[in-house]
């Protein structure tokens, strides 16, 4: 076998209006948009220049249909979603829900994760995990 070189680009999220949703995450996450052409977009942390992957790209897709949370059989299912770390749930909820998400009605841990909805519907957590966040190993603040 050759050597083939393969890294992790982004995660690329489906959606109908790739440069709003684009513009939400970087409100979220305080990241900026790198880019932002006719069918894509996409956001990384600032000070990333367009190329520093990884980062989240968002594709146009105007079939794009949003899944249901939580899943019910024959409706369109969550394929993936974002754990987002936090270190307080309800400081971080308000801020979601300042930058256009929504809080999902069924929730499984409320103590421990809370289950949005991004402007088109794709489900992410807020994760309670200060353990992560203040690990001089996480690369992505």
């Amino acid at each position: 076998m050759a050597d083939v070189q393969i890294r992790w680009q982004a995660v690329m999220i489906d959606c109908k209006e790739h440069v709003k949703l684009a513009q939400f995450y970087a409100r979220l996450l305080n990241w900026t948009v790198v880019f932002a052409a006719e069918d894509y977009a996409g956001i990384a942390p600032c000070g990333t220049p367009y190329g520093g992957y990884p980062g989240i790209s968002f594709q146009r897709n105007p079939d794009y249909v949003p899944p249901v949370w939580p899943e019910q059989e024959g409706r369109q299912q969550t394929m993936e979603h974002l754990d987002l770390a936090v270190d307080d749930l309800d400081a971080a909820v308000a801020h979601a829900l300042a930058c256009g998400a929504t809080k999902a009605e069924m929730q499984y841990s409320p103590t421990e994760w809370i289950v949005m909805l991004d402007p088109e519907g794709h489900p992410f957590c807020l994760c309670l995990n200060s353990q992560m966040l203040n690990s001089p190993d996480c690369a992505l603040k």
